[in-house]
């Protein structure tokens, strides 16, 4: 399951810091990757390598399950309507997309809502989540171990540490856990880009740019980790045993995050684990959403279409390219099938330019860099990567045009009015052009090498694994890939219009000259 929202946003780790006589010794980094409004957040701290490859080692999570286990999903079930679930319309069973989902029992009309998850069966980091039933919250938001989640509020620990910090503490508990029904049918390893050794990702997903997403985002919860580890955990190590709370399970417990937390719009996009709906599954064609329900006092979402008795049921999981969707989730859909589906584009300035420094300099007033990456879609690009185009191909005559480009590629204008200078306008779309062709350069010779690459090892599961992330690669690759070819189509086709239009009114102007003889 996942993070649901209308807008296509990536997940971020919150900077918090505890301060010490006015002081804060906790830095973060604005990092943006593109210009969907979509920032990351890097973490950067003192830690040296030596610390943070020293918790690299491998310790089995023992809890949760294998991720098509009915068992204890069945258990779940159970648990939950024990425990105030009203009766619900669909089942958990195995199915076809994502190995667990939600079945319809009976028919289920358009429009009609269903779920209606009671807040006590919600985890939150707040126990004022929900204003209209204190009480209930604080209850089910209690620790069992109500001395560590003391420790972190007095740190001010955000939401999203803050929850995964929860949610490994409870599961330690094993069946003396409030939640061990939940836990234990929670997946033993979250299919998300953060299982995937540097090696993987090196190998697999060379010619991607989600490639570098992973990296930032797996350098995010080792930072959040550490930080943790060195201002609060090495402080309170009763509280804190690096047996329970180490690297291991902090990916664990972030996995479990990026691939089932819930951002609700109606309560100011704060962000919630929800039993029962996490095994929701994604269509891409499907719009809605979970959202709590004021009227019903519960987590709901509203169907879009009929279901019949045994079709599974789905919601959205956002607007989200296929990248975004293979980085949290595991899975990539199958090519053509995602209207939102993107790829980024890495664009640079180049050095020789006699502008350079001042280009840069433009740039960076903007919170921008010399090299960028834009989303490109099969419908188009961003306003904002032809206006670092125009910057990039722009002569020393148009300075004065400089602070102009780069505040529209930084999507920082008011006005978002499309800018165009038509002197350059051919050398612009060139630019992108050239820009496009060689990622396609790089995606053909992953996909050429595929069949190619030697995948014998002698354990079958690790065998297993290897074909299951290569399969995922190819399809995440050619569905990039797919983009681009439709974006090189168009920037030839214009730059052909261009050349050719060029060519008449020269032929045009040759002609009259001739009369004039």
């Amino acid at each position: 399951m996942a993070e649901v929202s209308r807008i296509f946003q990536s997940v971020v780790l919150a900077p918090f810091s505890h301060k010490v006589d006015g002081v804060s010794n906790y830095h973060y980094k604005l990092y943006r990757r593109n210009r969907n409004n979509i920032i990351n957040i890097r973490c950067c701290s003192s830690i040296s390598t030596a610390e943070t490859t020293k918790f690299t080692k491998t310790r089995d999570i023992p809890w949760g399950c294998e991720t098509d286990s009915l068992e204890n999903a069945s258990n779940l079930q159970k648990w939950l309507s024990e425990s105030g679930l009203p009766a619900q319309k669909m089942d958990i069973q195995r199915v076809d997309v994502g190995e667990r989902g939600l079945v319809a029992l009976n028919n289920i009309r358009k429009g009609e809502k269903l779920l209606f998850v009671p807040p006590e069966l919600v985890i939150t980091a707040d126990s004022k989540f929900f204003p209209h039933c204190l009480d209930m919250c604080w209850k089910c938001q209690k620790w069992s171990n109500s001395e560590a989640g003391d420790v972190l509020k007095q740190y001010n620990v955000p939401d999203w540490p803050f929850i995964a910090t929860y949610l490994i503490s409870e599961a330690s508990l094993m069946k003396s856990s409030r939640w061990s029904n939940y836990i234990s049918a929670l997946p033993r390893q979250p299919y998300s880009l953060l299982y995937w050794t540097r090696s993987e990702l090196d190998r697999y997903l060379e010619a991607s740019q989600i490639r570098e997403r992973a990296i930032e985002r797996i350098n995010n919860v080792i930072g959040t980790y550490n930080d943790l580890r060195l201002r609060i955990f090495s402080k309170h190590p009763d509280l804190f045993p690096e047996e329970i709370f180490n690297i291991e399970t902090f990916n664990w417990s972030f996995g479990i995050l990026f691939s089932r937390l819930v951002r609700l719009p109606s309560m100011n996009g704060r962000v919630a684990l929800v039993p029962w709906a996490d095994m929701l599954n994604h269509n891409c064609e499907v719009k809605t959403f979970l959202d709590y329900d004021r009227s019903s006092q519960g987590i709901v979402f509203t169907t879009d279409r009929a279901y019949l008795p045994g079709e599974q049921v789905f919601i959205s999981y956002g607007r989200k390219s296929n990248g975004e969707l293979l980085l949290s989730y595991g899975f990539v859909p199958r090519e053509g099938t995602n209207p939102s589906d993107s790829v980024e584009v890495s664009m640079s300035l180049k050095k020789s330019d006699k502008c350079y420094k001042e280009k840069v300099e433009a740039l960076k007033k903007h919170g921008l860099s010399a090299s960028e990456c834009f989303p490109v879609q099969v419908t188009g690009w961003p306003l904002e990567l032809m206006a670092f185009a125009y910057l990039a191909v722009s002569p020393p005559s148009m300075r004065r045009q400089f602070e102009e480009m780069a505040a529209a590629a930084s999507n920082k204008t008011t006005s978002r009015k499309e800018i165009k200078y038509p002197e350059i306008e051919e050398e612009a779309l060139q630019f992108v052009l050239d820009s496009c062709e060689s990622s396609i350069s790089k995606y053909s010779k992953f996909l050429q090498a595929s069949g190619e690459m030697d995948l014998d090892v002698t354990n079958p599961k690790q065998l297993n694994r290897r074909v299951f992330l290569k399969q995922l690669a190819v399809d995440l690759c050619t569905s990039e890939r797919r983009i681009l070819y439709r974006s090189q189509y168009i920037l030839r086709r214009r730059l052909r219009d261009i050349r050719s239009g060029e060519l008449r009114a020269l032929k045009l102007f040759d002609g009259l000259r001739n009369i004039f003889k």
